[in-house]
């Protein structure tokens, strides 16, 4: 194993191992990134990892619930499930497939899955829009595994490039604002692996198998690195055995959070405002009853 370290590397400022909890009809998962880290790791809001193979822990799935204010973006590792929206979209998400949805100005949505039996593992992040863009029109993509850009180190590292830029490959996504940045990384036995990171960007990890390491510190199975802002460019992994990881980064907003359940504003009148519209019927831009 490589054991030289980058010097402008980023660091391991603090080691998370999240909150054990249940969402939607008794979905049991992981919570990452919670609420309190919203500031610290701006742009990004939520970060959700779910690794059951009980049936009895996932079928229940996520009914009809609102959105507004903000994107959602989901991994899948292992399972089926199926994505409709009152927008009118629908798609099924599997292996190695992205859904990245922009719920903008509000839609209702569901994600159910589509097996009986078998693991169900996967992620799901929030992503903040800025607030000149958080009321747009709501938008839906699907991404398949051979839709997702990736490319093999010297060393044997794959990197499969999400959204962003990573060794000269762009990412099935890009967006404005925020630019994030969200690549899977598996490294075999014994490799390293060196990621560009805007300096500005805020930036974590997540190591989901193996277990890898960052300038010495340890990041094992299921727990979230929070990288230090200390105006590297880069951050290191190495990994003495296969492991497999997410690198997320993204710009900061520096806007103020207003949080209330699925909706994400700027301000408490926004959020208001949000339930009034959802009492409405507002975000029903189709007919719910088709779900």
């Amino acid at each position: 194993m490589n054991t030289q370290t980058t010097a402008t590397s980023r660091q391991v400022e603090n080691l998370v191992q999240g909150v054990q909890t249940s969402d939607g009809a008794g979905v049991k998962l992981t919570r990452v990134l919670t609420q309190s880290l919203q500031r610290r790791l701006d742009p990004f809001l939520m970060l959700d990892a779910f690794r059951n193979d009980n049936p009895e822990d996932y079928m229940g799935g996520f009914p009809n619930h609102p959105h507004r204010g903000f994107e959602t973006i989901t991994y899948m590792i292992a399972g089926r499930m199926r994505h409709r929206d009152s927008a009118g979209n629908e798609g099924l998400l599997g292996p190695g497939g992205v859904q990245w949805m922009t719920a903008g100005s509000g839609l209702i949505h569901s994600e159910l899955p589509e097996q009986e039996d078998g693991l169900m593992e996967g992620f799901q992040l929030w992503l903040n829009l800025p607030a000149q863009h958080k009321m747009i029109k709501p938008s839906y993509r699907d991404i398949s595994p051979q839709n997702i850009p990736e490319y093999i180190t010297e060393s044997g590292v794959r990197v499969r490039v999400i959204a962003g830029t990573s060794g000269g490959t762009a990412g099935a996504v890009q967006r404005p604002d925020t630019e994030p940045l969200i690549l899977d990384v598996h490294l075999p036995a014994n490799s390293t692996f060196v990621a560009n990171i805007p300096a500005g960007h805020h930036a974590f990890t997540y190591t989901y198998r193996g277990d890898a390491s960052i300038q010495g510190q340890a990041v094992p199975d299921r727990h979230m690195a929070i990288l230090t802002d200390n105006g590297a460019d880069c951050v290191q992994l190495e990994s003495l055995v296969a492991t497999q990881c997410l690198i997320v980064a993204g710009r900061p907003l520096a806007e103020p959070i207003a949080q209330y359940g699925p909706f994400v504003m700027n301000t408490d009148e926004q959020i208001q405002q949000t339930l009034q519209d959802y009492r409405a019927g507002k975000f029903e831009a189709a007919v719910v009853q088709s779900l």
